[in-house]
């Protein structure tokens, strides 16, 4: 995957599985201009296939689509792959956007949208998903361990499937071992925007990452008007 800050978009590739024809060929046009190569698919199986191929760093997906609807879709891809999608819906209702984020989305943005919001919306998943840290080879607390150049999590041994931002979060949480974490200091780390209290996105996906860590869920605490706290051990530690 390119470079987002010393070569932007050059070598990104984008998969739309919208069946908007005229949506996906603006789009196209769009990200060309910067170039991201974007692929098209107008309904839910074939883009199934197309997000299972391996060729694309990201998948922007609309909820409603033919054949297959984006939901469906999405609990397809995440049971064999780990790509990074942001679900597109014109659908309002704040129901419908936990929804995608449970199925294992990793951001969503309502329609219409404004092509430099979902500029930026690429930008900061795909920066969170090419970012490992560098600078620890193994971070450790309590049960969980993770591989920050791998981006692998591991609980008790066993690895564990996380979507993009849950990895994100736990990794956020382990290096704050201890700390409380505020929900705007989360908010800005994962999207680069400090929360609102409208928005789910973060307890959704905070809540999804519990259910993971089975019955350890209970080593990420809610703190009351502050935001979250990883309580394992005395902090974070290297090696297994």
């Amino acid at each position: 995957m390119a470079e987002w800050e010393s070569n932007p978009g050059v070598g990104v590739s984008l998969l739309l599985v919208d069946d908007d024809v005229e949506l996906c060929e603006m789009l196209q046009e769009f990200f060309g201009r910067r170039g991201i190569r974007l692929e098209t698919a107008n309904d839910g199986r074939h883009g199934l296939a197309r997000a299972l191929d391996g060729g694309h760093d990201l998948v922007l997906l609309d909820v409603m689509l033919p054949d297959l609807d984006g939901l469906a879709m999405l609990r397809l891809v995440r049971r064999q792959s780990r790509v990074p999608v942001i679900m597109l819906t014109a659908r309002t209702g704040q129901d419908d956007r936990v929804a995608g984020l449970d199925a294992g989305a990793d951001d969503y943005l309502p329609k219409p949208f404004g092509t430099a919001e979902l500029l930026a919306r690429v930008r900061a998943v795909l920066r969170r998903a090419g970012e490992p840290s560098k600078e620890i080879d193994v971070l450790a607390a309590g049960p969980v361990r993770l591989r920050p150049s791998a981006r692998e999590a591991f609980l008790d041994g066993d690895e564990l499937t996380l979507t993009t931002v849950e990895y994100d979060i736990l990794e956020f949480l382990v290096h704050a071992a201890g700390r409380a974490v505020s929900r705007d200091e989360l908010s800005v780390a994962l999207y680069r925007r400090r929360s609102s209290r409208f928005d789910r996105s973060l307890d959704v996906h905070m809540s999804n990452l519990r259910k993971k860590l089975g019955p350890h869920g209970s080593l990420i605490r809610t703190v009351r008007s502050v935001g979250y706290l990883f309580s394992a051990g005395d902090g974070p530690g290297r090696g297994w």
